[in-house]
């Protein structure tokens, strides 16, 4: 008699479903080349040409596993962060640091909080893990501090994640909004606060937090600013005993040693990356005129995409998304109304955004 497959409970009650699908995928589905990759928030001016330089050298050393401790690239991040190195943890992607602190530190069937439309692979891992996802809905197209605080409190939510700046929109929070809701945190919830795009907030508007502070949780990428989305490297600030917690469930080999010293050469150039942040503001102004000259207004973003009007609702969204598609120019839109009134378009290259140029007209005609 043969064994019949069996799922473990929690992922035998979950849909068969991935938060992306990715637009190679998309790809082969229609049959239709991507000319322009706007929909992924990847860095397409690239990394910089010394962590290039580091990936190649370090390419015949791959047979080695990589410093499972990452110690040199860490040591660098403390420092850049003015904090002890027993405050960083690495890992790789913010994605797979939301999976392990959500297992770390939400039991099954405690309640989190998110924001309806926010980033969907934290509901993964929450689903994943057996957590309760409560959600409150945007406020101006921006998370909404006040009704993630008011659900915890009345649910007792173990974790409350938000995002700053806020993906899919763009928007972003003053620091000052940030500090005061960890004063008013829930006893026993912890905020995690994902800053993926932080690098492109004006510095004033980074809030100030001692890294000792054990009420959150600060997670950072080399996936944006540093224009390394394909090596998975992210990484963690937090109290140094929530970040000793994840060597009992990380996957100590699981950053190479290619990324490892991209990511440190890449940090070593700031001044790439100062050219970078001033490379993605023009194009967001580009992708606004763009928009504009088309009849759809442009969110104000401290991103690297920018949130697109359609003037309509979802469905006229998805037409022009679709249209987009048709022409070769491959973006993506917020999942969840009234966000997906808009569709959202990331930075780029002149020729990516001289093809975004050419195909938005027709696509909105044709919507």
């Amino acid at each position: 008699m043969t064994n019949s497959l069996r799922f473990a409970p929690i992922a035998a009650d979950l849909p068969p479903t991935v938060p992306f699908t990715g637009p190679e995928t998309l790809a082969r589905r229609s049959g239709q080349p991507i000319l322009a990759r706007l929909g992924a928030n990847e860095n397409g001016f690239g990394p910089s040409p010394r962590a290039i330089e580091a990936l190649a050298a370090a390419a015949s050393e791959i047979w080695q596993y990589g410093d499972p401790d990452a110690h040199d690239l860490r040591s660098a991040l403390a420092a850049r962060h003015g904090v002890p190195t027993d405050n960083i943890m690495l890992g790789e992607g913010i994605d797979a640091l939301l999976g392990l602190t959500v297992r770390l530190f939400m039991a099954p069937g405690e309640a989190v909080v998110t924001s309806e439309g926010a980033y969907p692979t934290f509901n993964y891992h929450v689903a994943g893990f057996g957590g309760a996802l409560h959600k409150v809905p945007y406020r101006d197209d921006a998370e909404d501090p006040e009704a993630l605080l008011a659900r915890a409190g009345e649910i007792g939510a173990r974790l409350i994640y938000l995002a700053n700046p806020d993906n899919p929109m763009g928007s972003w929070l003053p620091r000052e909004q940030i500090e005061a809701m960890l004063d008013r945190l829930p006893s026993g919830a912890l905020l995690l606060l994902d800053e993926a795009y932080a690098d492109f907030l004006p510095p004033e508007a980074l809030p100030r937090i001692d890294a000792e502070d054990p009420r959150v949780l600060r997670f950072r990428t080399f996936s944006k600013a540093y224009g390394m989305a394909g090596a998975r490297i992210g990484y963690v600030i937090g109290a140094a005993a929530a970040v000793a917690g994840y060597e009992r469930i990380r996957n100590h080999f699981g950053l190479n040693r290619i990324a490892q010293a991209g990511a440190l050469a890449a940090l070593g150039d700031q001044a790439w990356l100062a050219e970078i942040l001033a490379r993605v503001a023009a194009s967001r102004a580009r992708i606004a005129a763009i928009g504009h000259a088309s009849g759809l207004q442009a969110l104000p973003s401290a991103a690297n995409f920018v949130a697109l009007d359609c003037g309509g609702d979802g469905a006229r969204a998805r037409r022009v998304l679709e249209g987009l598609a048709q022409r070769g120019v491959f973006v993506r839109m917020p999942g969840v109304a009234p966000l997906d009134r808009c569709i959202r378009i990331s930075t780029g290259p002149e020729a990516a955004m001289d093809l975004l140029a050419d195909a938005l007209p027709g696509a909105v005609a044709s919507a």
